[in-house]
């Protein structure tokens, strides 16, 4: 046999394909855990198959809503944002011409480490079109906004994109 002639047990084939596998494997799951790191969050509502259930018809209308509505959402932060502290939030909304649209903005704090902690603030319009309000995060960590605006029977919603809290100032 192959392995029986070979007197050095490290040029061994099986030995030699033993620490590819390994070494393989390592770096799969590497990268995996790199990947689930640095990618963004998909929040899904644990409540998806019982809560606000829609048809594909519903649904289809709904996306179609927000493409017609077409409203740039433009948000403020804070290059910092602190545990526990209050961080102030700017939002400006606009319609597809650029006029300012007035009504009442919620902000909802979505993490998705621990959605018992997810939250709701309503922000208050300071001029037409834009929307102020201070959120004071509860943990550290990644969370995600919604801002979700409504005008009369007209309903907006976006999502932010990441946004860390640190421990200290």
């Amino acid at each position: 046999m192959l392995s029986q002639k070979n007197k050095q047990n490290w040029r061994n084939p099986w030995f030699v394909g033993l620490i590819g596998i390994v070494v393989t494997a390592v770096l799969v799951n590497s990268v995996l855990i790199w990947k689930a790191y640095h990618s963004s969050s998909t929040l899904v509502d644990h409540e998806y198959s019982t809560k606000d259930r829609k048809s594909d018809t519903e649904t289809i209308d709904d996306i179609q809503a927000q493409n017609t509505l077409a409203w740039k959402v433009t948000l403020k932060q804070p290059k910092k944002i602190v545990l526990a502290s209050p961080a102030s939030f700017e939002i400006d909304v606009v319609d597809r011409q650029s006029v300012p649209v007035s009504g009442k903005m919620e902000v909802v704090a979505y993490r998705s480490a621990d959605a018992e902690r997810d939250f709701a603030v309503p922000f208050t319009e300071t001029s037409s079109g834009k929307y102020q309000g201070y959120i004071s995060f509860p943990l550290k960590g990644i969370w995600e906004l919604r801002i979700r605006v409504k005008r009369a029977n007209d309903v907006f919603e976006v999502s932010s994109n990441k946004l860390s809290v640190a421990q200290e100032q």
